[in-house]
């Protein structure tokens, strides 16, 4: 469905958010005199009138009835398609999209690289970008990552970078590549089960004409093992890690030591951008030095710098344990202090519990909705852990725990909804918290087209 295709519906907006205000400007940019219903939360009513004064706008979740007045749906991604009314409109015969969709209704020419995973997709989706920038190449880094597809519906770029989340994946037209980094169970109470995250986040090989994944993830490689044009990265045949230095095949082409977002992880996301960046036709080996240049996305492992006596590292974007696994990991050889919790989704820390058992740093601090849960998980075991409520309490008693010169750790493994809007939030205070300017932590440097 394209857009043009909305005149002379009934059509509702679901959600309010950048995603909700993206797509009532690209509607009313094609169809101006179309009459527009904005379900939003009653707090942002108000805003809403004022953004669009021609919106119906009624603050509420709507339910099945109030949703069979319309035609066609237009949600947000962090509204489930799950979710009961959505469901019960889908059988009733009303249209249900997204702005996602409609963008990529809107370009069925574009030469996209769609990145998704659990972890991974965003720094994966910049470093492409980057890349393909360094050669001259026009490219367009949007999605999920901060940018909004529909923002530049108007827009032309050569290459197209989108991060798609779980929510999105789904909602994806044909790509000319589609990228796995990583899988691992996330956001169970939009999907409701493992498997049916897992089953919505492959939806996307579904509509990849080529695929590119992880091979160090022996499940991602048996999940996608019947795609007929599955590629990996990785693995020693392709872009890999091989002692210190980021090699394709057998020739060594950047050294892991120069890339200034850290960690053996962030090594193998490099590996994917080149990867991808090769399989669509450009000059990977010409692109490769520009790494040295690539600057970290903010909240991931993000270093803020040393503060009364103590290294503080921001990693707000971890929100599942094996986040927080693959940031300690980072950090081996270190005086740690980790802190973890927050909104509680129902996630296993079975992993994370059995290495903390084997290989604990100097202390963990549990807190937020889900710390009561992740500290009896870790004495269960015999693991030390500390409990505090909140996240200013656990900073607090980390400052008291750690020795001079250590490090302070925020890797959640867990969502900020309980204390916080999201995970830049999150990140925000914590930096203040640990006595840097969070007005220093800027957002994510290229979106947009450049």
């Amino acid at each position: 469905m394209r857009i043009a295709d909305l005149a002379d519906k009934r059509v509702a907006i679901w959600g309010f958010g950048r995603e909700g205000k993206a797509a009532i400007a690209a509607i009313r940019s094609r169809l101006p005199g179309l009459s527009l219903t904005l379900f939003c939360s009653d707090a942002e009513v108000a805003v809403a009138k004022a953004f669009d004064a021609a919106l119906s706008v009624r603050g509420e979740e709507p339910d099945a009835t109030a949703l069979a007045m319309f035609d066609v749906v237009v949600k947000s991604p962090g509204i489930s398609a799950y979710k009961p009314a959505l469901l019960a409109a889908h059988e009733a015969g009303i249209r249900v999209t997204s702005g996602t969709a409609l963008w990529f209704a809107e370009k069925p020419d574009a030469r996209i690289v769609a990145v998704t995973g659990t972890k991974g997709k965003s720094t994966t989706t910049a470093l492409l970008a980057h890349l393909a920038r360094s050669l001259g190449v026009r490219t367009a880094l949007a999605g999920n990552i901060g940018m909004p597809l529909l923002e530049l519906v108007d827009e032309s770029a050569e290459l197209w970078a989108i991060e798609l989340s779980s929510f999105q994946t789904g909602e994806a037209g044909p790509v000319e590549l589609g990228v796995f980094t990583s899988l691992y169970e996330e956001h169970l109470d939009w999907h409701g089960s493992r498997e049916r995250y897992i089953e919505d986040k492959l939806k996307l090989a579904d509509v990849s004409k080529q695929l590119l994944v992880n091979a160090t993830q022996p499940s991602l490689l048996e999940r996608t093992a019947q795609h007929p044009h599955r590629l990996a990265f990785g693995n020693v045949q392709g872009w890999h890690i091989a002692d210190g230095s980021i090699r394709r095949g057998t020739q060594v082409v950047f050294p892991i030591a120069n890339l200034r977002a850290p960690g053996e992880h962030n090594a193998l996301n490099a590996c994917a951008a080149l990867s991808a960046l090769d399989i669509m036709g450009f000059d990977a080996l010409k692109a490769a030095p520009s790494l040295a240049e690539f600057r970290p996305l903010p909240h991931r492992l993000q270093p803020l710098g040393e503060h009364d006596g103590f290294q503080w590292i921001n990693d707000s974007i971890s929100t599942t344990p094996q986040a927080t696994l693959a940031a300690l990991h980072t950090l081996e050889g270190r005086a740690v202090t980790v802190i973890v919790g927050g909104h509680d989704r129902g996630l296993d820390w079975q992993d994370f519990v059995a290495e903390m058992k084997a290989h604990a740093p100097h202390a963990i601090v549990a807190q937020g909705a889900n710390g009561p849960r992740i500290a009896r998980t870790l004495r269960d075991v015999g693991a030390a852990v500390e409990e505090r409520t909140d996240l200013a309490a656990a900073v607090a008693h980390a400052r008291t725990v750690t020795p001079d010169g250590g490090t302070i750790l925020l890797s959640p493994g867990a969502p900020s909804f309980d204390q916080f809007h999201d995970y830049a939030d999150r990140g925000r205070h914590f930096a203040e918290m640990a006595g840097f300017n969070a007005h220093d932590i800027i957002g994510i440097e290229g979106l947009g087209i450049h």
